[in-house]
């Protein structure tokens, strides 16, 4: 109440100059009630909503920021910096789809030169990617890569991109990129090792992850690229070393343990697979394999009536995969159970498998840190 009360007293001119001086000072409180003052005593004035909501963005309340910025909108949609502030405060709150709608009247208003083209490309490709419509994210990722060639991670992004619409020769291309930039890139190596599987060349696939490897071995991932891609050429014994090696990276690698228990069954050593995959079940219990291998082991161990349950949550989960039904029909054979046995046996036979399992699917569904551009809030211009 005391600084509203002093803001009455004071000129227009100087009730704006207090609440720019509070807002720069980082006097978020003091600020917001110099702002509120100004919005309620100028109400068709929008700079006090779009400050207000360049204080709440800065807190990083960005809910608060887009009410205020649309509140300034429908009062004066021109004014200097509103759109992209709008714009940045939707993509940081991961409401991409809306932030492209904002940022997408700017695109075709800016040179493509300047500074601000740069910053959108890298908004807009970001968004896209957020989305997870890398074809779209991908032309704008290589705008932003082209002004910033340095830039290994907006390289790396657009690498992931590239890799994730199936554009491979975009692939190569930036891979080179970050090869000049960083002849030793764990990153890059990997990048190039997925595409390469794609493209169905197993062993330059290999040669890659192992190359990655040696560039950088506690690079995330790393180990387990090349264990996997390992594990579907049956060496299993390797497979289950760079499993292992994931592993003490990162312990709570839930992929690379799920690997490593089916190569742990597959070299005979059910006691390590049982352990595994008893922990497994419980912490991330939606994964079909890790029932599949879990029936296995206790089928081994003549816990029937314990497998058979693990094989028919396998088969909910993933009711595709023909695995499932040929284990329980294996299964009921062995109990004597004919008619069911022959029932599961007709599933198996009939089924079209249609899962992928290639190394790009399973490597996408493995969380990757992504740089996010770091841009400050412009402030709107002042009368």
């Amino acid at each position: 109440m005391v600084i509203c009360g002093s803001m009455l007293a004071l000129s227009q001119q100087d009730q704006w100059q207090s609440a720019l001086s509070l807002s720069q000072q980082g006097k978020y409180s003091e600020a917001e009630t110099a702002w509120k003052a100004l919005s309620e005593r100028y109400p068709s004035n929008p700079k006090p909503y779009a400050y207000l909501g360049l204080l709440e963005a800065r807190q990083e309340h960005y809910p608060q920021a887009v009410t205020y910025y649309r509140k300034a909108m429908t009062l004066d949609p021109t004014l200097a910096g509103l759109r992209m502030n709008l714009g940045l405060a939707l993509f940081k709150e991961g409401d991409y789809k809306l932030a492209i709608g904002i940022f997408e009247p700017l695109v075709k208003t800016v040179p493509s030169s300047s500074p601000e083209a740069q910053r959108l490309a890298i908004l807009m490709g970001m968004s896209y990617y957020g989305l997870s419509e890398f074809s779209s994210a991908t032309p704008y990722l290589k705008q932003a890569a082209d002004h910033d060639p340095a830039n290994l991670t907006l390289l790396l992004t657009l690498a992931h991109s590239c890799l994730l619409s199936t554009q491979y020769q975009c692939v190569l291309d930036t891979y080179h990129r970050m090869i000049a930039l960083n002849a030793e890139s764990a990153e890059a190596d990997m990048l190039m090792g997925e595409a390469l599987d794609e493209m169905k060349d197993t062993n330059g696939a290999t040669r890659k992850f192992r190359e990655a490897v040696k560039a950088n071995p506690k690079e995330p991932n790393v180990h387990f690229g090349l264990g996997y891609l390992l594990w579907t050429q049956g060496q299993t014994q390797e497979a289950a070393r760079e499993l292992h090696a994931e592993l003490d990276n990162d312990p709570g690698h839930l992929q690379a343990m799920v690997y490593l228990a089916d190569s742990d069954i597959q070299m005979n050593q059910m006691e390590d697979a049982r352990l595994l995959l008893e922990k497994l079940v419980k912490i991330n219990p939606e994964n079909s394999m890790e029932h599949l291998d879990l029936g296995v082991v206790y089928a081994d161990e003549d816990r029937k009536a314990e497998a058979l349950k693990e094989f028919q949550t396998a088969a909910k989960l993933a009711p595709n995969d023909v695995k499932a039904y040929w284990r329980m029909a294996r299964l009921y054979r062995s109990m004597g159970k004919t008619a069911e046995a022959k029932a599961e046996f007709d599933k198996a036979r009939n089924l079209n498998k249609t899962a992928d399992d290639r190394l790009l699917k399973v490597m996408s569904s493995i969380p990757h840190e992504r740089s996010v551009p770091q841009a400050e809030g412009t402030a709107p211009a002042n009368k």
